[in-house]
């Protein structure tokens, strides 16, 4: 395989055409990027029965393989069609995690794309399922599809935090306006930029919900200093003034209802790594995935689209 960036799409172990195919094809033509397709097989039954019957388990598995390329090589050649260098591979692995990995390492990778895969609140507390991790832990950016009903985005929007202070964390907010900026502009689609300020968690955090009414004019205040440096970020990277949007309220709710308003097909927010219980509790960007009525790209620290 050549070593040219390129797009990895992460195809669900059915053989199903899903939404992700037609996205990451509407990408890597946006894009101009080869896309390599990988689907990653484990039949827990059959690694158990390889025990007691090896040879014989061998053959069965060797064949639903086959089967499976068959497939996979079938839908590449389909995208081919579109005039984009496409090609495929079915592994046999436990951890997907784990072989995404070496991909990393081995071929420069633009992005991961892969249909998001929901999971009950009480499993992705005790587990960790493959969306999670690349939410968590993967360097690279990963877009985890909700939907395509426009297979090529029409309408994108980036989530920032102004609360940010750190230079490290405000070069981050340029990243995500950056990657958002690059997605919207290859796929002809229109961007806005969107903020939300929570002053109710502010005022919690803060001084308890006791103060509530003594801290008033210092909360609005702080409001209108961070609409001020929204302002400010979305002036420096050229977002026109009807394209940005400060509002007020919980977080993931403001923005699933903004999605909804105005038919976003892409959000685009930051995500880092968490330890302890803000591991368990999960960031805005994993909460939205599980919320929001649209896909989702998950933008690293360092690493842009």
């Amino acid at each position: 395989m050549s070593q040219e960036p390129r797009l990895l799409l992460i195809a669900p172990p059915t053989m199903n055409h899903t939404p992700a195919f037609d996205r990451a094809l509407a990408l890597a033509q946006a894009l101009q990027r080869p896309l390599h397709i990988v689907a990653f097989d484990y039949l827990q039954a059959l690694a158990v029965a390889g025990l007691f019957a090896p040879e014989q388990v061998a053959v069965a598995r060797d064949a639903y393989l086959e089967k499976h390329r068959h497939w996979l090589e079938e839908q590449a050649t389909r995208m081919r069609g579109h005039g984009i260098v496409v090609t495929s591979e079915v592994v046999w692995v436990q951890d997907p995690y784990s072989e995404i990995l070496q991909f990393i390492n081995e071929i420069p990778l633009v992005v991961i794309i892969k249909d998001a895969h929901e999971e009950s609140a009480l499993k992705r507390v005790f587990f960790t399922p493959l969306d999670w991790q690349l939410l968590r832990d993967c360097p690279i950016p990963v877009h985890l599809v909700t939907n395509a009903l426009n297979p090529r985005p029409r309408h994108v929007l980036a989530i920032i935090d102004v609360l940010r202070s750190e230079d490290q964390d405000l070069v981050f907010n340029d990243q995500i306006i950056d990657a958002a900026s690059k997605l919207a502009e290859v796929c002809n689609a229109r961007l806005q930029l969107l903020h939300v300020y929570d002053w109710t968690a502010a005022y919690a955090q803060d001084f308890g919900f006791g103060a509530l009414p003594l801290a008033t004019g210092i909360y609005e205040a702080l409001g209108t200093a961070q609409n001020q440096a929204f302002a400010a970020m979305a002036e420096r990277h050229g977002v026109s003034k009807d394209c940005r949007h400060f509002i007020e309220g919980v977080p993931v709710p403001a923005i699933c209802r903004f999605v909804e308003e105005q038919n976003v097909d892409v959000i685009v927010a930051g995500t880092v790594q968490h330890q302890g219980m803000n591991k368990l509790l999960g960031t805005t960007a994993e909460q939205l995935l599980h919320r929001a009525p649209c896909s989702v790209l998950a933008i690293k620290p360092g690493r842009g689209l």
